[in-house]
């Protein structure tokens, strides 16, 4: 394409265009450069992985110059006459390795594939250097698009400046800066970059240069720097706030925040759970009885701890059974489970519905202690637990149907998170109020939950009244339930009516 099979040199620009430096908020003096690898060249109509466990992978639409003649203590005037060709690239970076290697970039814009470039050159004879347009589109939507006499440093500039610390040779390729619009990309979604000269008669065009991303399914191993996210990260990598915020409800980012507290209270107040308190589930069952609830139970499912007991607001993660395909498409990075774990708010119990299969591993040590350090009030799955004694060196309760070695990929693919799921046999909905003990776990439906936990009380109280009397060497006849003797004695003791 350039004359030689591979450039020496690709160098690549941080900041240059306006729109992009008012979006990064500082203005550079002079132009900063890092080198990309010529292993990160792709062609166009290629893909590109964005490796698992990350989540900000980032496209830039890009105007590359293709140097014709060395350069070598050029001047700004005379360095637009080394470049004989201009080509579209596409400057993809990771900016969960950002904080790896700061400004030199080796990790997040280094990857194979993370430099797109094509697809095919337009020669500059006959054409300035501020005649040139970029413009980017995801998924058919205009999404970038900037002209070269717009430049903080022109393309002459940049040769100059380079050739007084190397040699520019022939075929070596200048990343020239991107425009603002950069942001997120997701697997599945198609990036084309293309550059022309619209102001030139013929109007020259590279043609589309296109890219898919795809979802990586190897780790990164722990013998290097792996992927971190932080929210200014976040928020460089998407745009802006309001980027990030859409992206988070969209479930294709992570909430490191937990959201500010609501100026109303839920349901499940503090005066409830004090109601709450000592109250056994097979009490507030009876209660949920009454009242025609009666496939309110999540079977099969027992603590991680003895004694442990939950309390908390659902928060909903379906699997679905496996497919090759669809595991494929779904399972890698950040998948559904994953953000589940990585979205979960204090006081919310992680409900996963594992259609009851328990030869699978649903949650292992690592999601478990994100969801505790998160605050989670719990986990239920009615599938099993990976990693069963690490997890039981926990405090978060999970409740599951027990131990199962399985990783994830054997019976399930992860498929979506805060909907209405069959956990259990029970339906389960986001806001649903989880109760568990000893004895199992049970949904309550919110507008239910004052009158369930004021009569639910009651009768524990009852209940413990006449377990006393029982102790005592009571009959059960007419004790339990209370006769007109036993109940006027009660109120007369208790002063409960």
């Amino acid at each position: 394409m350039f004359g030689i099979d591979t450039p020496g040199k690709i160098i690549a620009v941080h900041l240059n265009y306006p729109s992009r430096i008012a979006q990064r908020g500082r203005t550079p003096e002079f132009p900063s450069y890092f080198f990309k690898p010529a292993s990160s060249l792709a062609p166009t109509g290629g893909t590109v992985e964005r490796p698992a466990g990350t989540e900000l992978l980032a496209f830039e639409g890009e105007i590359a110059l293709v140097i014709g003649e060395e350069a070598r203590w050029a001047s700004p005037e005379d360095g637009w006459g080394h470049v004989a060709y201009v080509t579209a690239a596409n400057d993809l970076g990771l900016y969960d390795l950002r904080a790896a290697d700061k400004g030199s970039n080796v990790r997040n814009k280094g990857g194979d594939g993370f430099t797109p470039i094509g697809p095919v050159t337009i020669p500059t004879e006959g054409i300035g250097e501020g005649d040139w347009r970029v413009r980017t589109w995801v998924n058919g939507e205009l999404v970038q698009e900037g002209t070269s006499d717009t430049l903080k440093f022109p393309f002459g500039q940049l040769v100059a400046d380079l050739s007084q610390h190397m040699t520019l040779e022939p075929g070596d390729v200048i990343l020239t800066g991107t425009p603002a619009g950069s942001s997120v990309v997701l697997p599945g979604d198609v990036v084309e970059v293309e550059v022309d000269a619209p102001k030139v008669p013929g109007a020259p065009t590279t043609g589309r240069l296109v890219t898919t991303v795809t979802q990586g399914e190897s780790d990164f191993g722990d013998f290097g720097t792996t992927p971190t996210l932080s929210e200014a990260q976040q928020v460089e990598a998407w745009g802006s706030e309001q980027d990030l915020a859409a992206a988070i409800e969209a479930g294709h980012a992570t909430r490191l925040t937990a959201p500010a507290a609501e100026s109303t209270p839920g349901p499940l107040t503090a005066e409830i759970r004090e109601l709450l308190s000592g109250v056994a589930v097979a009490t507030v069952s009876a209660a949920l009885r009454k009242r025609g609830y009666t496939e309110i139970f999540i079977d099969g499912v027992y603590p991680n701890h003895e004694g442990d007991a939950i309390l908390g607001t659902a928060k909903t993660l379906r699997f679905i059974p496996f497919r090759p395909d669809l595991f494929k498409e779904h399972a890698g990075g950040f998948n559904a489970q994953k953000r589940a774990f990585d979205t979960v708010n204090p006081g919310e119990i992680l409900v996963v519905e594992a259609r009851g299969v328990p030869s699978t591993g649903t949650v292992g040590d690592v999601l478990a202690l994100r969801a505790q350090v998160r605050g989670a009030a719990g986990v239920v799955t009615d599938g099993g637990v990976r990693d069963f004694a690490a997890v039981q060196q926990f405090d978060i309760p999970v409740f599951s149907q027990g131990a199962h070695p399985s990783v994830l990929g054997r019976r399930h693919v992860p498929w979506e998170t805060d909907v209405t799921i069959a956990c259990g046999g029970a339906a389960v909905q986001p806001g649903d109020i989880i109760m568990g003990d000893r004895d199992g776990v049970i949904v309550i439906p919110p507008f239910l939950l004052a009158e369930v936990a004021a009569e639910a009380a009651a009768q524990e109280a009852e209940d413990g009244w006449v377990a006393d009397r029982v102790a005592e060497g009571h009959a059960v006849d007419g004790l339990f339930p209370m006769n007109a003797e036993w109940r006027a004695r009660y109120e007369a003791e208790t002063g409960r009516a």
